[in-house]
């Protein structure tokens, strides 16, 4: 569909004033949280101190004298219950926010609270009304390990999302909780890679504008009951004890309950990785004063926690009085869900038919349906036409298979692509197939004998133990990219992985349904030798092995086993069948080929482990030209957690289709969309580039200065932010700026009734600072039938418009024009006007008043620093000659003298120079910093001015190893 142009137009309004960009305010108390806080009064004054210590844990006891049960915090509940057995699973959580449809993702978020609840009157180990979700880390880079987790890149989008879910998994009565969520993983943690050691700089207009936003949405509309803190440190310092106190919990005024990641306390101590404390009754103590309620830490066993804390008490770390607030956060909490009422509260009542029942089904049916989203679809490739069929080919590695992730929950059934298309089709129409993987069996060169699996459900360990090839010696071999294989057994369809069966040895099994478990041990590589044999390695990701990653045989008994390169057996791969050549065959002569290829959750990327390669498999993609070159009529679908460098794809196949690991009815929802029962609407909620050379290092967080995201990048993408497309067409018309918002006139052009995302951005054309091209301000899903019109209206105020302001830290609304665009996509803005702003204009900065170090314009070669161990942001050198930029700043008739608060841990002096205009630029004065012997002490130092007058460009140049946290120039 063309394009359609409208001219801009100019709308005057009058904003004056300076502008506030708090979270909303929250109501005034209700009287039933009132009551609750008495209640919550008097069972602390009951507790005696120890019984205060024993509820800090994850795991809280019973106390029967007080008739409180046991209760547990973190019952995970991403995308539905979670490792509790069978329960309803949704598409991933990046999949529901492809839907763009807020009212149904809250109504996921209450399907997975009554779930929650269905297990209350069994109250099986390891389940808790405290659920751990949404995660709200933003996907600002699509390498991400975790990408599967998260919403969106943006963070308003995220709130949005974020809120829904919240909601839904709250019941909406915040005095009366269906589940206590909380939102994860507190804060700016986007990489895995040393996630407990790496920092992520936020200067304070990323901070605001960008990180805090996605996580305040959900706590302060009080769809969210607190949040976890992340392993990662934020400028310096571990988020374990960031300051929750003047962050959070400032968002809100319902009581929260904050926890820690697991196991992040011993990160802390000199014992552990972070080293930030010497003991771990000083992070222990240091973790409950910055705000933290609950320790996630050595599963059942609270010895150790209860013990820190006694230790902190006892040396006058921390007193009676911190322990009783964190316990009076999470008293509140439990009254609200009911945990003291007899009868369990408002929501008791709700039992176990609620899992997996019928109309949470259809509700994950509906859910996969609008997650999936239309790439491409050149010359109306799809919808296919089912009563024209007569022959339809399916294959590829995920066309017969459905694929869970760490956070899923149990399966309770499947519909695979496969089942769901044959399903659709019915017996009229010849549905063949093909994983597209090939079959080989592993010969000993030297020995002669095959590698051989066991037969029975439970496998057995492999051995070189066969001359001939039959059953138990063939394996099929799925490739997922980067070398890495995974081994399929014929003889029980089972994936081979490694255990130490009886603590003798590693020793190899077929006898998993996929590759699983935290140490994912179902990986290999085949390395090539020089005389045509190769290597089997383990690849797996245990990280203590060493060199002995290798398999052989065992003398004696021939079972596999590891070894060094040097013992390793030498294999050739006889191959039994080709995959390629299977699915060319069953593609060749059919009406139209679908091929589902895509990722494996637990292989591709996942926590603890980034991707390095963003596109398809290399076999992946090897089959996808294979089949596209043997019949033109194919369709791709990628099934996988983040974006994809579709390059070629893009340029080659006709229809592209993208869908998340969607749960149990991903197959019923792929047909639905491929054949036209549901018109696809689902849009991307992340940027897909084309190339990996794109992105800047996965730890650099500073997406205003790297470019990062749809809101700063500047190069060509696959896909923009919000794209999808539809079987039916839209026209908007021009755009008008009313009181309150936006309005658009939609109509579908189309034959097909369409659901249509209407996307409001704006963009600041002139301002004293860098500002997006474009920021998502506002959004609607509207479903039109063919001809229909409807005028929609999408809200935008004056705070929508402003920006944090490091001159004066505090939101600003600059006084000038700001467009406002509407569209399908950030690339496919279908209507834009002009809104005059009245505003204000930024100063000039005042560098005579105290300036905190933080608040520059630019820089090269620093680092955010933790000014001391409990509070504030210094800047640190990494290297002689960094610089900070402090943009159009007023000194008037002369600054005279320089005043700087430094601290210098190494030996020697450093030095700051004051240069005007650039980096290089005139030289006004320099001062001698003196070692201070500590990162976190501090001392005053001045140097004399001169020339340093008007209004200009001020940068500070600091010497290697200075931290600097505020100075003045007067």
């Amino acid at each position: 569909m063309k394009r359609r142009t409208v001219l801009a137009a100019t709308v005057a309004a009058t904003l004056a004033g300076a502008v506030a960009k708090p979270a909303a305010a929250a109501p005034a108390a209700s009287p039933a949280a009132a009551r609750l806080a008495g209640r919550v009064e008097d069972l602390l004054g009951k507790l005696t101190l120890d019984e205060k210590i024993s509820l800090l844990h994850q795991w809280q006891p019973e106390i029967p004298r007080l008739g409180m049960k046991a209760f547990r915090t973190g019952t995970e509940a991403l995308h539905g219950l979670a490792w509790l057995g069978p329960a309803t699973v949704f598409p991933q959580a990046v999949g529901l926010a492809s839907t763009w449809n807020p009212d149904l993702i809250e109504q996921v978020g209450s399907a997975v609270g009554d779930e929650v609840r269905g297990l209350q009157h069994e109250r099986p180990a390891g389940w808790g009304l405290n659920v751990w979700a949404p995660v709200v880390n933003l996907l600002r880079d699509p390498r991400w390990g975790r990408n599967e987790e998260g919403y969106s890149e943006d963070p308003y989008l995220t709130g949005v999302m974020s809120t829904a879910y919240g909601r839904g998994l709250t019941g909406g009565d915040p005095d009366n909780l269906k589940t206590a969520p909380l939102v994860k993983h507190y804060l700016a943690n986007n990489n895995e890679v040393r996630r407990d050691q790496t920092s992520s700089d936020l200067r304070p207009r990323v901070l605001k504008e960008y990180e805090e936003p996605a996580y305040r949405a959900a706590v302060s509309a009080d769809a969210a009951c607190g949040v976890m803190t992340a392993y990662n440190l934020v400028n310096g310092r571990p988020c374990t004890v960031t300051d929750l106190n003047g962050s959070v919990r400032t968002w809100t005024d319902r009581t929260l309950l904050n926890v820690t990641d697991a196991w992040a306390p011993y990160n802390l101590p000199a014992t552990g990785s972070q080293k930030y404390y010497d003991t771990l009754a000083e992070a222990d103590a240091a973790i409950l004063k910055a705000g933290v309620d609950s320790f996630t830490t050595d599963d059942r066993n609270a010895g150790p926690t209860t013990a820190a804390i006694n230790k902190a008490l006892e040396t006058g770390l921390l007193t009676e009085s911190d322990v009783d607030t964190a316990v009076r956060h999470i008293l509140d909490i439990r009254a609200r869900l009911g945990d003291f009422d007899e009868d369990g509260g408002p929501f008791g009542h709700i039992g176990k038919s609620v899992i997996n029942s019928p109309k949470h089904q259809k509700l994950a049916r509906r859910a996969a349906d609008e997650a999936m989203v239309l790439l491409k679809n050149d010359g109306d490739a799809l919808p296919l036409n089912a009563g024209a069929l007569r022959k339809v080919a399916v294959v590829g590695p995920l066309a017969d298979t459905l694929y869970t992730d760490w956070y899923s929950g149990e399966l309770p059934y499947r519909v695979t692509p496969l089942a769901g298309i044959s399903g659709r089709l019915g017996a009229g129409t010849a549905v063949t197939s093909s994983e597209g993987v090939d079959r080989i069996a592993l010969k000993n060169a030297v020995t002669g004998r095959y590698v051989t699996s066991g037969s029975a459900a439970e496998g057995a360990a492999l051995t070189e133990s066969a001359t001939s090839v039959g059953e138990t010696e063939q394996f099929d071999v799925f490739g997922w990219g980067q070398g890495v294989v995974t081994l399929r057994a014929l003889a029980n369809g089972k994936v081979v992985g490694m255990r130490d069966p009886d603590g003798n040895g590693n020793q190899f099994f077929n006898d998993q349904d996929q590759p699983n478990g935290w140490f994912v041990s179902q990986l290999f590589t085949f390395e090539e030798q020089g005389d045509g044999t190769a290597l089997l390695k383990y690849a797996g990701y245990e990280n203590w092995l060493g060199d002995n990653v290798y398999l052989r045989a065992r003398d004696g008994d021939g079972t596999l086993v590891l070894g060094s390169a040097a013992q390793a057996s030498r294999y050739t791969r006889e191959v039994v069948r080709s995959g390629i050549e299977e699915a060319v065959a069953a593609a060749r002569d059919a009406d139209t080929a679908i091929v589902v290829v895509g990722s494996m959750p637990f292989i591709n990327s996942r926590e603890t482990d980034d991707r390095e390669d963003m596109g398809l498999a290399e076999s992946q993609a090897a089959l996808v030209k294979a089949v596209l070159a043997a019949n033109r009529h194919t369709v791709v679908v990628v099934e996988n957690s983040y974006p994809t460098t579709l390059t070629w794809e893009q340029e080659n196949v006709p229809a592209l289709l993208w869908t998340t690991h969607a749960g149990q009815e991903t197959g019923n929802a792929l047909a639905d969309v491929l054949f036209g029962d549901v018109n696809p609407s689902g849009r991307l909620t992340q940027t897909w580039y084309r190339s990996e050379a794109d992105l800047p290092s996965i730890l650099e967080y500073d997406n205003i200065k790297h470019d990062r995201t749809y809101q700063y990048f500047t190069g060509e993408v696959l896909y923009p932010f919000g794209h999808g497309l539809s079987y039916t067409s839209f026209r908007y018309g021009r755009p008008r700026v009313v009181r309150g918002g936006v309005e658009v006139a939609v109509t579908n052009t189309g034959r097909r009734t369409g659901a249509e995302v209407v996307q409001l951005y704006t963009r600041q054309r002139d301002s004293r600072v860098k500002q997006p091209l474009k920021k998502l301000q506002a959004f609607r899903k509207v479903v039109l039938r063919p001809g229909q019109t409807r005028t929609v209206t999408l809200p935008l105020s004056r705070t929508d418009l402003a920006h944090w302001d490091v001159t004066r830290s505090r939101w600003v609304v600059e006084s000038g024009a700001y467009e406002v665009l509407v569209g399908s996509s950030a690339g496919d803005i279908r209507g834009r006007t002009t809104l005059d702003v009245r505003g204000e204009t930024v100063p000039p900065r005042e560098l005579s008043r105290t300036t905190r170090a933080e608040n520059f314009d630019d820089y090269e070669g620093v680092r955010l620093v933790d000014e001391s161990k409990a509070r504030g942001t210094a800047v640190g050198a990494e290297s002689s000659g960094a610089w900070l930029l402090f943009a159009d700043a007023d000194l008037r008739a002369g600054a005279r003298r320089l005043t700087a608060r430094v601290a210098k841990e190494s030996s020697g002096d450093g030095t700051i120079e004051v240069r005007l205009g650039a980096p290089d630029g005139r030289l006004a004065g320099t001062a001698t910093v003196e070692s201070t012997g500590s990162r976190y002490a501090y001392a005053d130092v001045t140097a004399a001015l001169q020339g340093a007058a008007r209004r200009q460009d001020v940068y500070l140049v600091l010497g290697e190893g200075l931290r600097l946290s505020t100075f003045s120039l007067r």
